[in-house]
């Protein structure tokens, strides 16, 4: 298995998007901005439809699709009780144009499952390269703007106070979440990024008490989860999608049965 050059690639290719999709994942939960990541993967679906229709290569569109979306929504959007409209309003538009494109697209179906559910083994050297680039851009930008972030997102009122501008950090950090978007939907498809970005940073939240530790463990799991897929696929020949987010529910559910006995294992200590 390991030796086969397109499995080294996916291995590689979905190590990197776990990476990021860890990382990001984890400040979505923070600044409760799941549903926006949700959003941005189906506001790119219609961007790499529409992409494949021009002869420009899908990633591309998807990609400056995401991006233009997540600003949008930062912008309109950038405190809590605007943010939901906001999502709302460029997801329902963006999936009118994905059904736009889609009717123009029809015969290329095998290509539309790849983007809904994405095809890991399907990566190829130029797509890698793409990955392992945008994901450097996207770690060095959250290593320069993780203070700010964390100020804007655990105390809002007060960075506010302070002169920090919610409305940038939105822009900014959405922007992040497009481009890792636009990342995950190479190895898990429009429909299932949500497993691979939220789904280890929920574990990571409950287990951890520290935002590193957090971080830490969301990209441990998130590594775990989608090479485990990749593993599993390999031996079942069932869809490494599949595989993924399945395991990002179970470890889920295990968490919730861990933190519940740990607060009951508290509470009895304390009555004893």
């Amino acid at each position: 298995m390991f030796s086969l050059e397109f499995m080294q690639t996916a291995f590689i290719a979905s190590g990197i998007v776990a990476i990021i999709c860890g990382l990001i994942g984890y400040f979505l939960l923070i600044r409760r901005e799941t549903f926006a990541g949700h959003a941005l993967s189906h506001v790119g679906f219609a961007g790499a439809t529409g992409a494949s229709l021009i002869g420009v290569s899908p990633f591309l569109g998807l990609l400056i699709f995401s991006l233009c979306a997540g600003g949008l929504i930062g912008a309109i959007g950038p405190k809590l009780k605007d943010r939901d409209i906001a999502i709302g309003l460029v997801l329902s538009t963006s999936m009118g144009l994905g059904l736009l494109f889609l009717h123009f697209y029809t015969r290329y179906a095998s290509q539309v499952t790849g983007l809904l559910f994405g095809n890991v083994f399907a990566v190829d050297t130029q797509t890698l390269y793409g990955l392992i680039i945008l994901s450097i851009v996207c770690c060095i930008a959250m290593l320069f703007f993780m203070r700010p972030l964390l100020f804007a997102s655990l105390q809002p009122d007060l960075a506010e106070a302070k002169g920090l501008s919610l409305r940038r950090v939105s822009i900014f950090f959405l922007g992040l979440v497009a481009c890792v978007t636009a990342a995950c939907v190479q190895v898990t498809g429009v429909l299932l990024t949500f497993s691979l970005m939220v789904g280890p940073a929920a574990v990571a939240r409950q287990l951890s008490k520290t935002v590193w530790k957090g971080i830490f463990l969301s990209i441990f799991l998130a590594l775990a989860e989608t090479w485990g897929g990749i593993i599993i696929a390999w031996i079942t020949d069932y869809p490494v999608s599949f595989w993924i987010s399945l395991l990002s529910f179970v470890t889920y559910l295990f968490s919730l049965l861990i933190s519940k006995n740990l607060s009951f294992y508290k509470k009895a200590r304390k009555v004893n």
